[in-house]
Order: C-alpha cells, then structure tokens, then sequence
C-alpha cells in the first residue's frame, strides 16, 4: 500500500514536471519567435529600402543588382542552405508529415534557420516579389522546435504541438493577427484540431502577440477599411472576385507546383544543369516587368496594396497582373521569400480592375474582396484568407461577403489546382517511398 502510494506521488510530480517544462518552453519560445519576427520585419523593410534608394538614384541599376543577388541566392542555396529556398512554410508541413528527428533538422536547424532570414532579406535587397510571412512562419516552428528539445521533450507527437504553436505564433507576429496564426496553423498546416493542441496554440499566440504589441503597438496592416457591400446588386462582385481572382490564384498555383516538378521539361533541365543562369534569367524578368509597367514589380507590394486599400491608388491597372508574373518569376528562381504579401498585392489589383466594371459599388470593398480571393486561389485555405483579411483591415462589416467570397474562390481554384500548394510543394520535398512488394502483404496476413 505504501509503496502504491509513492509510485502515485511520484507520478504525479513528474507530470506536474512535464507540464511546468511545456510551459516554460512555449513562454520562452514564444517570446523569441516574437522578438524575431520583429527583427526579421525590420531587417527586410530596410533592405529593400536600400534597394529603393539605388533605383531612385538610376532605375538602370536594378538590371545589374537584381539578376546578380538572384544569381548569388541560387548558388549560396545550392548546397547545406538548399531548405531555405523558397517560402518555408512546405518545410514546416513535410516536418509535420514526417517525424523523423533527422530530417527534422536538416530542415529547421539554427543554421537554415538564421540562413532563411539574412537570405529573404538579401532577396528584398536584391528587389524580389517575395514576402517574409512564410519565411517568418519556418523560423518560427525551427525556434519553438528548437526551444522544446532544449526542454527535454523528445516525443515526435509532443514537438509536432511545438512545431505547429511557433508557425501559429509566426504568422500572428509577421501580420499583427493572432486569431489567423491560429486558423493557419489548424488549416494550412496541421489540417486537424485536437483538444490538447489548441491549449498549446493560444498560450503560444497570446504570448507572442504580447511582446509584439509591446514593441510594435496595436496596429492594422492595411489600416482600417470601413467599406460596405449592400445587398442587391453589389454582391454581384462576390461572385466576380471569386470566380476571376480564385482562378488566377488556382492557375498561380498550378504554374508553381508544375515548374518545381520540372515542367514543362525546357525548364526542368534548365533548372538542373544551370540554377544560377535560370535565376539571373528570372531577375531580368522581374527587371523588365519594372521597366515596362512601374516598380511595383518590386518587394512584397505593401505600399501598393495598401493604397488600393485605402482607396488611394498610386499605380494603374496594369498592376495586378504584372504582380503576378513578377511573383511568379521570383518563386520559379528558386530563391528564398514568401507568397503572402505578395499574393495579397496582386488580389488588391484584381479587385482594383475588376471594381471599374461595377462603378455603383464602392471600389475598396472590391480590393478586399479581391485580395481575400486570390489568397484563396493560391493556398486554398478560405478560412485563413478570410481571417486574415479582415484583421489586416478590420473591416467586420464586410465578414459575411468574404466569406461567400473566399467559398467561391476555393472551389474555382480546385478545379485548376488538385492539391493545396504548400501541401505539394510538401509532398516534393518528402524522400519517395519505396513500393512494398506484391506478396509482402500477403505473407503478413499468413
């Protein structure tokens, strides 16, 4: 009885253990995902002003300057740094798919981690379509990855819970929105909910969300939008946005997923035997689109958005497509940078165009409406595209047509786009497993 007794005792003061170490682990964690992103956001914002600052001085310098740091980024990334090319967060979700501690730290080590920042950083430097959420969502899960090994926890199930609480509290650093780092990382990244997790999800978000506020104060992205949508004729534009910013996302999409699996097959050996040709190649791409139709081809298109947002439009019509290609040709260069920012640009044009076949209808609602679309049709996630634009304008008036909106959108996308692109960007990145032999079930079962 006695010995019965100290067993219970003991057990339970090691579970009191465990749970004040998981704690300390996602409070700590939390916080340096937090300082981070911030110092990630401030490191990003400036070189790319200094890359502005040179294009004022001559808009020529762009075509010595971008094709050259494109081409330096494929060569650095060629090697031990290869997982830091591209968004980050495909990484997060093949490290969800497979627990396996080594390929674990092949792809969130400090070492890819600190090499994601300076590298995305370098690219915005160098003029990229990229953005920094993504890459802010893959530090995120290597930091609280890292901070619960630290802590003695070894379970792949139990870091999964770390894994996913650090890309949750990435994205609601990156963006100021804690309630869509919570829903990224339910429906993009784990694409389940488990009642234990969502205690380790809150506790990671509220506390990141703290020190950001501290720093940073209490801010929206976009600024606030208060356009409204009356019912009538102006919900035609849910149907608008959806059907054409869903399917220039899904086709987006399409183009991305094809190009890394070496389609069509001219690109594919391309890539292979010249990486830093094909990226100087894309940088003159995104260098000529500038030239052609404005600079906004350059960066994660922040100002540019937000002046449609605002109903204070600084560039033409011209400008979401011309995103697009920009977007399109800085991912196909295989250097490092996220999709967010940028996708969320190219909606803001869609919506911009599409607003001036509705004139009654004010033309801000139609960029939101625009922008949550073609999110939609990139990542085919319409619960985070929907969140996340909301808290990036805190316009709750517009909830129930974004939400008929990113509907629409997901649903068109899917029919041009099978798989979610982080998912197969996910799915390339996972070493192919060998097929089991035809008798081998058999055998087992006699």
């Amino acid at each position: 009885m006695i010995n019965s007794q100290r067993l219970r005792s003991h057990l339970l003061t090691q579970m009191r253990s465990e749970a004040w170490r998981r704690r300390a682990a996602l409070w700590i964690g939390a916080v340096a995902v937090a300082l981070v992103a911030i110092l990630f956001a401030k490191a990003s914002d400036a070189a790319f002003s200094l890359f502005r600052r040179v294009i004022e001085h001559s808009p020529w310098w762009a075509l010595l300057l971008t094709p050259g740091i494109f081409a330096l980024l494929a060569w650095l990334t060629s090697g031990a740094l290869r997982p830091t090319r591209g968004s980050g967060i495909p990484q997060v979700i093949a490290a969800l798919d497979k627990p396996d501690e080594a390929f674990r730290k092949t792809n969130l080590s400090p070492a890819v981690s600190a090499g994601k920042l300076l590298l995305t950083s370098l690219s915005l430097l160098g003029g990229a379509s990229v953005g920094r959420e993504g890459p802010t969502v893959h530090v995120g899960a290597s930091l609280m990855y890292l901070f619960g090994r630290w802590f003695g926890f070894k379970d792949p199930r139990e870091l999964s819970h770390f894994l996913l609480a650090g890309g949750a509290a990435g994205i609601a650093a990156a963006f100021n929105t804690p309630l869509a780092g919570i829903v990224f990382a339910i429906e993009e990244l784990s694409g389940r909910f488990e009642h234990r997790f969502s205690g380790t999800l809150l506790t990671a978000v509220i506390v990141g969300g703290v020190v950001s506020l501290g720093l940073l104060g209490n801010y929206t992205y976009f600024g606030h939008v208060s356009a409204r949508l009356p019912l009538g004729q102006g919900w035609l534009a849910i149907l608008l946005c959806g059907v054409v910013a869903g399917l220039l996302g899904g086709l987006f999409a399409r183009m991305v997923l094809a190009s890394v699996a070496g389609r069509p097959r001219w690109l594919g050996r391309l890539r292979q035997r010249h990486p830093v040709l094909l990226a100087a190649g894309c940088g003159l791409v995104v260098v000529g689109l500038a030239l052609v139709f404005g600079d906004g081809a350059f960066g994660t298109g922040y100002e540019q958005a937000r002046s449609l947002v605002q109903g204070q439009a600084v560039v033409g019509h011209e400008f979401g497509l011309m995103k697009l290609m920009a977007n399109l040709a800085s991912y196909i260069a295989g250097i490092p940078g996220g999709l967010f920012s940028p996708a969320l640009a190219v909606g803001a044009g869609l919506g911009h165009n599409l607003a001036v076949l509705m004139p009654g209808v004010d033309p801000r609602a139609f960029v939101l409406l625009g922008m949550c679309a073609y999110l939609t049709g990139v990542t085919q996630a319409p619960l985070t595209s929907a969140v996340i634009s909301l808290e990036l304008t805190d316009s709750g008036d517009l909830l129930l047509p974004i939400l008929a909106t990113v509907l629409i959108a997901r649903g068109v996308s899917g029919l041009v786009c099978r798989v979610p692109i982080y998912r197969g960007l996910a799915e390339q990145l996972l070493p192919v497993q060998p097929p089991e032999p035809v008798g081998s079930a058999q055998n087992e079962r006699s």
